[in-house]
């Protein structure tokens, strides 16, 4: 088998200098997560990388067409188009394109301090569904996007412009739903269904029977199932929703507190301060003196 590490028709690569890294590595906004190498491989035939003690940074390959293997101690996977697979830091694998049906694949090597709080997405294959709402092409282009940037050099602001959109295409592989929301206007699920419902009724003190009732779920199959969605129970959710509109009345509006407490549904301006003060860890009033310092 002809193996190669790279040199394909068309491929874009970028490899950060180890001096520049260092630079990276002092520079606060930035040493939390940064590139470190970054490429695209079309049509990688005989594609081929063997590293038995695994490198520094972790791995990430996003497969768009063809087929490749990639194998981590004894198990092998194999990575089909829309597929992608996290490869750990100091983890020894092999990873190689199908001679038959090469992959195409972006890529990139990223570390920093806080690199390993994608451990959700490491070490298994990822599948990202085709849908109309795939958004891929905007993911690409954030891969080119920090390319190009890297490609004009290693000025501060090219650095911190390439490394803050890593944060960016980093989240659309880990938060898969919330990168194709955008594109789902009113699509029929039913978490989005119920925060939608939630936002229509901002100013009716909705109990948690009435948020069920309007799902067609009891209230504990509701809860249950809104908490696993959201991470937040169905009511706290929804004072969040009304505190966050009460901030908007607060810098926006010269209404008193009492009256915004009304317009949210509280008859009680006390327990809608308390509630406010739990939730936005100040006052009412100090978060609406705080514009005017």
């Amino acid at each position: 088998m002809v193996k190669k590490m790279e040199g394909f028709p068309g491929e874009m690569i970028i490899v950060v200098p180890g001096k520049i890294i260092e630079e990276i590595k002092k520079n606060p906004l930035i040493n939390g997560l940064y590139v470190t190498d970054i490429g695209f491989y079309p049509n990688a035939r005989f594609h081929y990388r063997d590293r038995k003690e695994g490198i520094e940074e972790h791995i990430l390959i996003y497969n768009l067409e063809g087929k490749g293997t990639i194998k981590i101690g004894s198990k092998e996977h194999e990575i089909l188009p829309n597929l992608f697979f996290v490869i750990p830091a100091h983890t020894p694998h092999t990873y190689y394109s199908n001679e038959e049906n090469p992959w195409n694949i972006y890529w990139v090597h990223f570390s920093g301090e806080k690199s390993d709080l994608f451990s959700k997405i490491t070490g298994h294959i990822n599948v990202i569904s085709p849908s109309p709402v795939s958004r891929k092409k905007e993911r690409t282009e954030l891969f080119t996007e920090i390319l190009v940037n890297l490609s004009m050099g290693y000025s501060r602001e090219n650095l911190e412009y390439a490394n803050l959109c890593l944060w960016h295409l980093m989240a659309s592989f880990m938060y898969i739903n919330q990168f194709r929301q955008i594109l789902k206007g009113s699509q029929p699920d039913f978490t989005i269904q119920a925060i939608n419902f939630m936002r229509e009724n901002l100013n009716k003190p909705l109990k948690l029977d009435d948020l069920a009732r309007d799902a067609g779920y009891s209230a504990s199959h509701f809860s249950k199932i809104f908490s696993e969605k959201t991470g937040h129970a169905p009511m706290e959710y929804f004072n969040q929703l009304k505190m966050q509109e009460a901030c908007r009345w607060l810098d926006t509006s010269t209404l008193s507190v009492a009256e915004i407490a009304s317009n949210l549904g509280f008859s009680d301006p006390f327990y809608f301060s308390r509630t406010f003060k739990r939730i936005m860890l100040q006052s009412p009033t100090h978060y609406r003196k705080r514009n005017f310092k």
